[in-house]
């Protein structure tokens, strides 16, 4: 049985950390500027599924 690739996953965790606080902080900025929270969120499923390599079994 191969070893864990810890940094592999420390990686991976730290990548969806800043993708999340990117997302926030655009969601953010665009509360701020007066557009309504729906078009920022709406913009939000496209950039999230492109990350995803989810393979169905």
């Amino acid at each position: 049985m191969p070893k864990p690739n810890y940094q592999f996953e420390k990686r991976q965790r730290e990548q969806e950390k800043k993708k999340k606080k990117a997302e926030k902080a655009q969601r953010k900025a665009a509360v701020s500027e007066g557009t309504p929270p729906d078009v920022a969120s709406e913009v939000l499923p496209e950039t999230s599924s492109q990350g995803q390599g989810s393979v169905p079994l």
